[in-house]
């Protein structure tokens, strides 16, 4: 019994060593961006590179905000996110709690065909969507390209996240709440998404990444200056400033760091959406 004690410890231990070190290598490259952002051009250049600075250079922060309009920036990014976010988790709630709860002709069809677009390859659907946003409804050089098309959920996988934890709610609730003349809508907000909390997150955070990330349709479809994005703006930004990395970096990781912060707010329930806890028969 003490040999089989003395293993599980061992076998503990070398997992959070090994969990250790991969976290370890995760942060390695922010750390990295936030180490290069405080040193001198001469500095990053350095062989062999310093892991901490010798000298904390905060004025290039202040160097990059003289150049790169980080609240400008900041505003055209959130003027997309928040509204496309909260679009398509809403409407990924109303959908997803259509295919489980609902009952109504070719439901199994819509489901199985929508299931399918997720094999779509976002580039086979770039050029007709193109097409389709500026020169029949004449929206380029807007934010509404980017925003619309999170009213269908933004992705069926989000729909489908919120089916399948619906689906672990048993129905005696909804039955039971109807008994107590509780409409579906009051069901829906007051019994079913606050159940489902973790997947809901899950769908947010997943989104909020998506379109944070989501380059090369803000270059498509963003020609202005003064609505430039985080993304297009930094990588314009960069080129400009050639050698000058402190800079640069600085503002790399101004960037980043909504994402950070939102992330820390939000990583216990995304990580318990991820591993799909939800209420149980």
């Amino acid at each position: 019994m003490n040999n089989r004690k003395k293993k599980e410890k061992m076998l503990n231990l070398l997992a959070t060593l090994a969990v250790l070190i991969f976290a370890l290598l995760v942060l390695l490259p922010i750390w990295w961006i936030f180490r290069s952002s405080l040193m001198s051009v001469a500095a990053v250049n350095a062989y062999p590179p310093s892991f901490i600075p010798y000298e904390w250079l905060w004025s290039n922060y202040s160097k990059a905000l003289e150049t790169f309009k980080y609240w400008t920036y900041f505003r055209n990014t959130f003027s997309i996110i928040i509204p496309a976010v909260t679009f398509g988790t809403v409407t990924a709630i109303f959908c997803g709690y259509a295919f489980a709860r609902l009952q109504f002709r070719g439901k199994r069809l819509i489901f199985n065909v929508c299931v399918s677009t997720i094999l779509l390859p976002g580039m086979v659907t770039l050029i007709p969507l193109y097409i389709m946003w500026t020169k029949f409804l004449g929206l380029g050089d807007t934010y509404w390209p980017l925003i619309l098309p999170f009213l269908t959920g933004g992705g069926f996988f989000n729909i489908f996240l919120i089916r399948q934890f619906l689906m672990t709610i048993p129905k005696d609730l909804d039955e039971a709440a109807s008994i107590d003349g509780a409409g579906r809508m009051r069901i829906l907000w007051t019994i079913l998404v606050p159940a489902i909390k973790p997947a809901i997150v899950v769908v947010g955070m997943m989104l909020f990444i998506q379109i944070w990330n989501d380059l090369l349709q803000q270059l498509i479809y963003i020609n202005s200056m003064d609505k430039f994005t985080f993304a297009i703006a930094l990588t314009n930004f960069t080129g400009s400033f050639g050698t000058n990395w402190p800079v640069a970096l600085a503002a790399t990781f101004m960037t980043i760091l909504p994402g950070i912060i939102i992330y820390i707010f939000g990583q216990r329930s995304f990580v318990e959406g991820i591993v799909l806890t939800g209420m149980k028969n």
